[in-house]
């Protein structure tokens, strides 16, 4: 049985290059980039709203004073704080690091900018199905998937595999070609006490998942829904055509 737990703060992953996008000099970075009239950043946002979160720590980096314009309109119901990474980029794992005195002692929610997905079902239904599922007696990360043949924009082998009862995985890396059932949709539930034997300096969130692995403490939960990898121009023009004509676009 899951012991629910109340999560109230998340942290949006901000900070990137965004380098595959093939962006100009001049383009906004890729949590602004918008899908169907309404950015990748804005989206996310409208979902942490009515999942109960009431703090949202987002990472700075590149081209920083875009993001920091584009939130300065912003006046919904969540406290927006920002986590300057100005001095040097610190990776995903290395910016939650730095953000967790922002983040709180609590279980917390950590969402890649450039996420984008539609339910299968009820309008904005997944996030809050996503969060009642972290069970904090047995879990130290809890990773949202995606059946890989569900993804769009995404042509990769998959990330992890998942046991009957949630524990996660990862793809072989052997036999050459080996594939896995489900693509890391770039959200997750983590745990502060995860980053403590974790670097100081820039690493990527991975060292936190094998950390959580080895403890027998790494779940995932699937997303019942289409997720679009928004990645490259090919996945923003697949997501495009998707959200133009459906017109129970749940993610605005």
């Amino acid at each position: 049985m899951i012991k629910h737990t109340k999560i109230d703060r998340a942290m949006i992953l901000a900070a990137g290059k965004g380098t595959r996008m093939q962006s100009a000099p001049d383009d906004p970075p890729k949590p602004l980039t918008e899908i169907a009239g309404q950015s990748l950043l804005m989206r996310m946002v409208a979902r942490l709203e009515t999942s109960g979160i009431q703090k949202i720590i987002i990472n700075l980096h590149h081209k920083a004073d875009h993001i920091k314009q584009a939130m300065a309109t912003y006046n919904g119901p969540c406290e927006i704080i920002f986590s300057d990474e100005s001095a040097a980029l610190l990776e995903t794992g290395g910016g939650v690091k730095k953000a967790l005195p922002l983040l709180g002692d609590a279980p917390f929610l950590v969402a890649n900018g450039d996420v984008l997905w539609r339910e299968a079902d009820n309008a904005n239904a997944a996030l809050p199905a996503f969060l009642a599922a972290f069970d904090a007696a047995q879990m130290q990360a809890l990773l949202m998937l995606c059946p890989t043949q569900k993804a769009t924009g995404y042509d990769g082998a998959g990330d992890y595999d998942r046991r009957d009862d949630g524990q996660l995985t990862r793809r072989p890396t052997a036999p050459k070609g080996a594939s896995a059932a489900y693509v890391f949709a770039g959200v997750q539930i983590l745990t502060p006490r995860l980053f403590d034997a974790l670097p100081e300096t820039a690493f990527s969130l991975n060292l936190a998942y094998d950390a959580a692995a080895k403890k027998g403490a790494l779940y995932g939960h699937e997303l019942d829904g289409q997720w679009m990898h928004v990645g490259t121009p090919q996945g923003r023009a697949a997501a495009e055509a998707i959200l133009a004509t459906d017109t129970k676009d749940t993610n605005s």
